[in-house]
């Protein structure tokens, strides 16, 4: 890009503007963010729902781990479509796990009805983690419909039937 500096800044000495450095910076590969995000989450909803026995790396094959370690600017290979039906199965009960800590902490947060989960955690307000489930299934190549029909199921068996219809 092309910037245009008035006169009486061209003449003024000092560091270089924070303009000039952003655009000397290289440039990010976004898939290698998209990656990166994908930990974080991963991460936040072990520590959310304080789950047990998930180690995260695991939820990923050998390229995967590979390329949390690397710089965000370099070009890493990242995961192909071929998956070890192990890691994948890992992953099925990761999410599994998750919807069900979810629906759990849905269910004990109604039945306490004088602190609501909005207020014990008020920057979640809004967030819908058995779809934040099933948006994970597709970044972790598993179907969302099994995430999606184990959320109706755990909605059953919590007796939440009005919200299982929907």
């Amino acid at each position: 890009p092309v910037l245009d500096t008035e006169d009486a800044w061209v003449s003024v000495e000092g560091p270089v503007s924070i303009v000039e450095l952003a655009l000397e910076q290289k440039r990010i590969h976004y898939p290698l963010v998209e990656h990166q995000f994908l930990l974080c989450t991963i991460l936040y909803a072990i520590m959310r729902f304080s789950l047990k026995s998930v180690k995260p790396l695991s939820l990923f094959d050998s390229k995967g781990k590979n390329a949390f370690f690397k710089d965000l600017t370099s070009i890493q290979l990242l995961p192909s479509g071929d998956m070890d039906p192990n890691v994948l199965s890992i992953r099925q009960q990761f999410l599994v796990k998750v919807v069900s800590a979810a629906v759990q902490t849905l269910c004990s947060s109604q039945k306490a009805k004088e602190a609501s989960e909005e207020e014990l955690f008020p920057f979640e307000k809004g967030k819908n983690w058995p779809t934040l489930a099933a948006d994970l299934a597709q970044y972790l190549q598993l179907s969302e419909d099994v995430v999606k029909r184990h959320y109706v199921c755990e909605l059953y068996s919590y007796g939440m039937d009005h919200l299982g219809e929907e």
